[in-house]
């Protein structure tokens, strides 16, 4: 703990942890004074309403900083990458390095000698926010962790020193929302085998008795640019699509997540233009590179997507994989028209320059095809086609019987002797 006489800069939301963390980092830390700063990567604007409430009655100083174009572009990034953890696009993870470089930047700015977040010790967030602040010279704090504190004892101190602590959404769940999702999670929903009311969900409708909708996504270098052919910055495209796909429902997750630390937690999510634009990006892939490329894409995906949820986005390894990405991204330039219906998306339309298909081959209804190559062409792959396979069942079946036979004679040569 330091001995005082600086300022700290507190990642705060106005919610139970963050608000008591500010007279902890003064009373505990020795710090003179505290300094509040909410990043905007895209939250409901009553969640800053909130903060700002809170922070007027703490009389903590308090910095709004605008970082959704920022965000807005990772996330697209995202999509190239084709990016889920264990099935659910990237949300708060890719949201977390975003607000910690734009906390950062205000306490540098400011001159803060310190840089605090309210994060318990089981969570993912803690992890992805020190990732960023351990490579400045700031002293890295986390309260709640380091005193080991919980909610009861938080809500009893928060009472002891007459906190506003109505901060955040007022209900029984932890939500987080951001542009391109929005997690719930806490009180019954803890349990797995809780169902969940259809209440706990914002972004997306009961589709029941919706008519389907198409939309249809345009692509350059892998990145959507144009929603059924109206241009749109990346913040304005993946607001138009949550409320379109949301509206049939579209990107809801319920699933049991493994957290960084080994914690197994049960997550509710909501992304319905993440969902959208995922499905569309992975269908022009499949118009538009090789068979080879796709195969191999898959690794890279998946590995940058668990540097990704991690919080790495900016590790040497993601700029090599990104290098590959980027190469294969060169040729994803087309559209993609989606339907959406009764909660779920599917592609049914797609179409490029660069597709890698040709119909007059693909055709039942061509005779002579693309290299004037015929039907007849292919007799000779389908001779050699699984030959090998054929040979060692072949094999394996004579060494069989002559096991067998053999043992039929040594049974035999066994009974003769008792005789």
């Amino acid at each position: 703990m330091t001995d005082g006489n600086g300022t700290v800069a507190l990642a705060f939301s106005g919610g139970l942890d963050t608000t008591v963390c500010v007279p902890l980092l003064e009373e505990e830390y020795g710090y003179d004074e505290v300094i509040g700063v909410t990043v905007d990567v895209g939250q409901p604007a009553a969640e800053f309403e909130e903060a700002e409430e809170t922070a007027a009655a703490l009389d903590l100083e308090h910095h709004i900083v605008d970082a959704t174009e920022a965000f807005a572009d990772l996330c697209l990034r995202s999509v190239q990458a084709n990016a889920d953890y264990q099935g659910y696009p990237l949300g708060t993870a890719l949201a977390r390095p975003v607000i910690a470089e734009a906390i950062l930047g205000v306490a540098e700015e400011l001159g803060c000698s310190g840089i605090a977040h309210g994060c318990t010790g089981k969570g993912n967030d803690q992890l992805r926010f020190e990732a960023v602040w351990r490579d400045s010279d700031l002293e890295v704090i986390a309260p709640i962790r380091e005193l080991g504190l919980t909610r009861e004892w938080e809500n009893e101190y928060a009472a002891e020193k007459n906190l506003p602590v109505e901060g955040g959404d007022g209900g029984r769940y932890s939500i987080d929302a951001n542009l391109w999702s929005r997690s719930i999670e806490g009180s019954e929903l803890e349990d797995p085998a809780t169902i969940p009311e259809d209440d706990i969900y914002e972004w997306t409708e009961n589709p029941s008795g919706k008519e389907s909708e198409l939309i249809e996504i345009e692509f350059d270098g892998g990145i959507p640019v144009a929603i059924d052919g109206d241009d749109q910055d990346p913040v304005a495209l993946i607001e138009e699509v949550n409320d379109r796909a949301g509206a049939h429902g579209v990107g809801r997750t319920d699933m049991m997540e493994d957290r960084m630390l080994g914690l197994k937690v049960r997550e509710n999510y909501e992304h319905p233009a993440a969902t959208v634009l995922l499905t569309a990006h992975e269908a022009l892939e499949g118009l538009v590179l090789t068979q080879e490329e796709r195969q191999f894409k898959t690794g890279i995906d998946q590995r940058w997507s668990e540097k990704a949820y991690e919080g790495l986005v900016d590790a040497p390894l993601v700029d090599a994989l990104e290098g590959f990405i980027g190469s294969t991204q060169e040729r994803v330039t087309g559209t993609v028209t989606i339907k959406v219906e009764g909660g779920h998306c599917r592609a049914v339309a797609r179409e490029s320059e660069y597709a890698v298909y040709s119909e007059s081959a693909a055709s039942f209804n061509e005779e002579a095809v693309t290299g004037s190559i015929t039907q007849e062409d292919a007799t000779g792959v389908a001779k050699y086609h699984g030959f090998q396979s054929r040979l060692a069942n072949r094999v394996l079946e004579k060494a069989r019987a002559s096991a067998s036979e053999q043992a039929v004679t040594d049974g035999g040569a066994a009974s003769d002797t008792c005789e």
